[in-house]
């Protein structure tokens, strides 16, 4: 069919399948963390702000054709921007969805179209990681709840820490051991 790619074509009776094959045999791991997902977060918010407010400018203003051409090069090098820091997977995906202008001088209708697609993917991908950073709080919460519940260690007093061993009183026995 062509050249072998690290992304293989694995057709099914959905479509075709584009995630990379790995040597092992096994399929690659999803990332969980979202730090993950995005590598430079001070960049891609940097530039989603920029795309934000940009749509803002020229949402009702009209665009002659030296205006038009410069939004397209604004938004093509805005998505090549994004790409350098998200990972692969979120790469993979602003490609799916981000369809190149039929044109050389895209209308505005096209343009603003592009622009809020991609205002709105971003903003999807900030509520994204922000639901699973709550997560992960509310579940680094309950462990700690969970463990602060936990009954003292044998051989240790309420409120001392772990390792720790209670005030001994002149007069008073000291814990007893096996090698005494």
């Amino acid at each position: 069919m062509g050249v072998a790619s690290p992304l293989t074509d694995r057709a099914g009776d959905e479509g075709i399948d584009r995630r990379p094959e790995r040597a092992d045999g096994d399929e690659p791991r999803e990332r969980t963390n979202p730090a993950d997902l995005v590598e430079e977060p001070a960049k891609v918010m940097r530039i989603g702000s920029m795309i934000k407010q940009l749509l803002e400018e020229v949402r009702n203003a009209p665009l002659d054709e030296a205006g038009r051409r410069r939004l397209a090069d604004i938004h093509h090098r805005s998505l090549e921007e994004l790409k350098d820091g998200l990972a692969p997977e979120l790469v993979e995906e602003l490609d799916r969805i981000a369809l190149p202008f039929r044109s050389e001088e895209p209308s505005d209708a096209e343009l603003r179209i592009a622009q809020a697609q991609l205002v709105g993917w971003l903003e999807g991908l900030f509520h994204g990681i922000q639901t699973a950073l709550v997560a992960q709080q509310m579940a680094a919460q309950q462990q700690l709840q969970q463990m602060r519940a936990l009954p003292p260690g044998p051989g240790s007093s309420y409120g001392t820490p772990p390792g720790a061993h209670a005030e001994q009183h002149p007069g008073e026995a000291g814990p007893t051991g096996q090698y005494l």
